[in-house]
């Protein structure tokens, strides 16, 4: 079923749930789709049985219902409509690193991977995730995944300016990370910050400033 509004903002994001006739939590989710279509937040709503259409969900690589996509945004699960709200706004951003962490909490590290590739200016805002000590360490580990699939690559690039600034948080925890992740971008012209770290008062961020400063001058 295809449900159209008269919108011609070219902004406003499209979506598609999968759902099953057995399914107990989609009506939920398409009864939030169907408000934000009526309050002209999404433009366009499809609704696919994957009983009647397998393959659509083998295309997609879904295993599970209910499944809603918004623009390019793939979310599982059953969504409020606070939540369905949320990742409309987010899906309107350029920068998107709450769908980001969304992935990797989820353990979603290589559609995170791909995400990026399609867009790199949203690693840098991914990045600033690792300068708030509340962010998830499920988060955390699995922003350091991310850059390890991209170590050496002209993706990491982006994460050089973000994480020479985190050299100068006052939080230990975030220096320590940082010098870490410089090691990854094999940019010897990051050494002289890495350097500055050597008399750093924490022993744990001088130690992790050498190590990288060795691995950089390999």
């Amino acid at each position: 079923m295809d449900i159209s509004d008269d919108s011609n903002d070219t902004s406003v994001p499209s979506a598609t749930i999968l759902i099953t006739p057995q399914c107990p939590y989609c009506p939920a989710v398409i009864s939030g789709l169907l408000t934000l279509l009526k309050a002209g937040k999404i433009g366009k709503l499809e609704i696919i049985n994957i009983v009647e259409h397998p393959e659509i969900a083998r295309q997609k690589g879904v295993r599970s219902v209910p499944w809603t996509q918004i623009n390019a945004l793939e979310l599982s699960g059953a969504l409020t409509g606070k939540e369905l709200e949320k990742w409309v706004a987010v899906a309107r951003q350029q920068q998107q690193s709450d769908y980001l962490a969304h992935l990797l909490e989820t353990d979603r590290l290589q559609q995170a991977v791909e995400h990026i590739k399609s867009g790199p200016q949203q690693l840098p805002a991914l990045l600033m995730l690792l300068n708030d000590l509340e962010t998830p360490m499920a988060v955390r580990i699995g922003i350091g995944a991310v850059l390890e699939e991209f170590e050496q690559t002209q993706f990491i690039s982006t994460a050089i300016e973000p994480l020479l600034a985190m050299l100068a948080s006052e939080h230990q925890q975030i220096r320590a990370d940082a010098a870490h992740y410089l090691s990854l971008t094999a940019d010897r012209k990051v050494i002289p910050a890495l350097e500055a770290l050597l008399q750093d008062p924490a022993a744990d961020v001088r130690e992790i400033a050498a190590e990288s400063i060795e691995e950089l001058n390999k």
